[in-house]
């Protein structure tokens, strides 16, 4: 058992009433915004060849916070390696506002039709940690989720993105963000975990901090740009998550030399 979630664990229960009043507060000044639309697309034609792209997640995946996918995460990660490689990207999105990992396991994947595929993106965490799932368990059911998507493609590369930096929604009482917080920060370390003993399956542990951002990208210093309702990604953060992620795609060496030899098979 995780010593760290055993000591947040007796310190978070007895403030679970408390926490409970928080979220009450933070669900009725949070506006409910929908997915985004269009889970399908293409980056501008080309003559060249095109990689198949398919991501699997909770909202951040679904595009909560833009109106269309092209805007979100997916369609911006697509543009990012189709520049980056030379190719054309056909995506496809699977994804649901509030789902966990089980959930996806159990809904998105068994919706999946796509009979071949060249890279899985999967985003995951915010939801298990928000409803508090113990960490052993997110273990298992990373696991059943990774061995899911194998069946359905046993050699395509699967890439978890990075988990979502809770303690930094402005939307969150300081209570919230640093219990939930913590726990999104273990759920990233027993996925670190599974994934070294996956084969062909990669995680970028990177933790998310909105001042490194500023400082890298030179973008003013408030914090709210970054969020289209406290809680969800606004346009300028799914395009700069899709660059940083386009990033460890590209620079892991093992990951893109997968993807270049998909390139020459075609």
């Amino acid at each position: 058992m995780n010593i760290r979630y055993l000591l947040g664990a007796a310190v978070s229960i007895p403030l679970l009433p408390l926490m409970y009043v928080h979220g009450k507060r933070i669900r009725t000044s949070v506006p409910e915004l929908p997915e985004a639309s269009g889970k399908r697309g293409r980056t501008a034609p080309k003559t060249t060849p095109s990689l198949r792209l398919i991501t699997i997640g909770e909202s951040t995946i679904a595009g909560v916070g833009v109106a269309t996918h092209e805007e979100g995460f997916t369609g911006s990660l697509a543009k990012e390696l189709a520049a980056a490689l030379g190719v054309n990207i056909e995506w496809s999105v699977y994804a649901k506002s509030g789902y966990t990992v089980q959930k996806m396991k159990d809904r998105l994947v068994p919706a999946i039709r796509e009979e071949a595929v060249d890279l899985i993106v999967i985003g995951t965490g915010g939801n298990d940690a928000f409803t508090l799932n113990r960490p052993s368990k997110w273990r298992k059911e990373q696991v059943v989720l990774i061995e899911s998507v194998r069946t359905k493609y046993p050699d395509t590369p699967i890439a978890f993105t990075n988990m979502p930096p809770i303690k930094e929604f402005p939307a969150f009482s300081s209570l919230i963000r640093f219990v939930v917080g913590n726990l999104v920060e273990l759920l990233g370390d027993e996925l670190e975990k599974v994934v070294e003993k996956s084969e062909n399956v990669y995680y970028n542990q990177e933790k998310l901090t909105f001042e490194g951002w500023t400082k890298r990208y030179g973008l003013p210093g408030d914090i709210q740009q970054f969020f289209s309702d406290g809680v969800h990604p606004s346009k300028i953060t799914y395009q700069i998550w899709a660059k940083d992620f386009a990033g460890f795609v590209l620079n892991n060496k093992s990951l893109r030399a997968k993807l270049e030899q998909i390139l020459i098979e075609v």
